[in-house]
């Protein structure tokens, strides 16, 4: 079954720090790119950074910029979203999702999915 696991979510204050993961059991994971989005009550998903399969990083977001960052461990099958200086707007229900050729912002550019880790930031 392939299937996105993520983890790491939970309560952080204002400013604060968060590192969320992905793991992708079942997946060829060095021949896939992956994405974080984050989603909120009635809004669309929103896609913000996006790691490919050579490394290169790209932020899709400015609200994001400097503060999140995105890597990948081939060898354990993992991607990490490291969040700093989180902000009450942070608070979403994160996801990861991954494709073999896309690096594109929009959720149905993305083939799989996890079922999403939720961050609250108190203020």
């Amino acid at each position: 079954q392939w299937e996105l696991v993520e983890s790491g979510g939970g309560l952080v204050q204002s400013g604060g720090s968060l590192t969320l993961s992905c793991t992708a059991p079942g997946f060829t994971f060095e021949d896939y790119n992956f994405a974080w989005f984050r989603q909120t009550p009635g809004k669309e998903r929103e896609g913000l950074l996006c790691i490919d399969k050579s490394g290169t990083t790209t932020t899709y977001v400015d609200a994001v910029k400097g503060r999140f960052t995105v890597s990948r461990d081939n060898a354990k099958s993992t991607v990490s979203l490291r969040m700093d200086n989180l902000k009450s707007e942070d608070t979403a229900i994160y996801y990861c999702a991954t494709s073999r050729f896309s690096c594109a912002p929009y959720a149905e550019s993305w083939g799989y999915w996890g079922r999403g880790t939720q961050v609250t930031v108190s203020s």
